[in-house]
């Protein structure tokens, strides 16, 4: 390139500054042709330059396949066995206290219609014109399981009251519990719309709602909470066998207000030892990386636990309950100001596991101050609907 443009420049003829001045410095004359060489070599330069920068340069990341969909029907429900999804809705349901075992199968035959059609972009709605993949769950509270003399797994009960528990009766509860999930809220809020019009139709009263989201999260990381903690590590499978009972499980669900402001105000090192991880990592105060083992019983040289005795992950680690884990799904809530918090969904087919692990939590927790219960509710999740079905046909 270099030869070309001298090239060039050797064709521009020169001429003094002034032709009367002798003296004066020359300089080029730069005529037509001239400048038209110039530029055809710069212009070929530059083509060069560019074709060996896009030669060096990896070319731009493929973007990512839209999300396939999510099929309602299948032996277990997706909002269990799929992952988990940025934004959801729960709905709590009453039905009447006549209702028998055809009126339930009746509603969630409706709820069933909402959902499959939804699953498949079947539901006639413009607002859900090219929606994401939506997934959903439905669950059967003791009560009215008891009511109807369901079979429902026998360890199906309400939890017992832990200390410090501050429950609204008007948030908690419910005969029927649903959930859906998606990518956006919008498309929770469209789907709630449709679920709770077929529900009301078919005789249901709504109890309560309530709405959850996730921050963004590279895909595969674990998600935060509002205490800017990693929440979800070390769940196990979804479909581990363990968690299930004929294709159903035990739902718990709290609502957990966080003060958030109290717990910022913890010096960093006090909020690591309060939880048994830091804060940046994930890892555990006796690892390096999110998902190392827990070593509850690791002690300092002076005889201290690396984790203390009120870590929350020590209190609850499922050392403590002979390897029982259960699959813990929380996403946070933001709906006011001063009631935010963590919306706590855990699956296990015995809920006994969630109150041994819940009452060394409300006793000895070093984050109890900092929470507060503030609803609760138990459902039997049903096993899925088969192909062209709806859930609960086996009822």
């Amino acid at each position: 390139m270099k030869r070309v443009l001298s090239s060039a420049m050797a064709a521009m003829h020169t001429e003094r500054a002034n032709p009367q001045d002798t003296a004066a410095p020359a300089r080029p004359r730069i005529d037509r042709r001239s400048l038209l060489a110039a530029g055809a070599a710069l212009a070929a330069g530059a083509g060069a330059a560019t074709v060996l920068t896009r030669e060096d340069r990896p070319g731009p990341a493929a973007a990512p396949p839209p999300p396939g969909p999510v099929p309602f029907h299948g032996a277990r429900q997706s909002g269990v066995l799929h992952r988990q999804l940025p934004a959801t809705r729960l709905l709590a349901l009453d039905l009447p206290a006549a209702t028998d075992r055809a009126a339930l199968r009746t509603l969630l035959a409706a709820a069933s219609d909402v959902l499959a059609r939804a699953a498949d972009g079947g539901l006639a709605d413009p607002r859900l014109t090219g929606a994401p993949p939506a997934t959903s769950l439905a669950a059967i509270g003791p009560a009215l399981a008891a009511r109807l003399h369901l079979p429902a797994p026998a360890a199906l009960a309400e939890l017992p009251a832990f200390p410090g528990d501050r429950l609204d009766p008007a948030r908690s509860g419910g005969d029927l519990l649903l959930q859906v999930s998606a990518e956006q809220p919008w498309t929770t809020g469209i789907l709630t719309e449709h679920l709770l019009a077929a529900a009301t139709a078919a005789g249901a009263t709504l109890r309560w709602h309530q709405a959850g989201f996730l921050p963004p999260a590279p895909d595969g990381q674990t998600p935060r909470n509002l205490f800017g903690f990693k929440d979800g590590t070390a769940n196990p499978d979804p479909a581990d066998p363990a968690l299930w009972q004929q294709d159903g499980t035990v739902l718990v669900y709290r609502r957990i207000r966080m003060d958030t402001a109290a717990f910022a105000a913890l010096p960093a090192d006090g909020r690591d030892l309060a939880t048994g991880r830091r804060a940046d990592t994930g890892a555990p105060l006796t690892g390096t990386a999110e998902h190392d083992d827990p070593d509850i019983y690791a002690k300092h040289p002076d005889g201290s636990y690396v984790i203390p005795a009120t870590a929350h992950v020590r209190l609850s680690s499922p050392r403590l309950d002979g390897g029982a884990r259960m699959l813990r799904r929380g996403w946070s809530y933001d709906d006011t100001p001063t009631d935010r918090g963590l919306l706590f969904l855990a699956f296990m087919p015995d809920p006994a596991l969630f109150t041994r692990v819940q009452t060394r939590l409300a006793e000895r927790d070093a984050l109890t101050p900092f929470l507060t219960h503030t609803a609760s509710a138990v459902g039997w999740v049903l096993p899925g609907a088969r192909e062209g079905g709806a859930l609960g046909e086996g009822l």
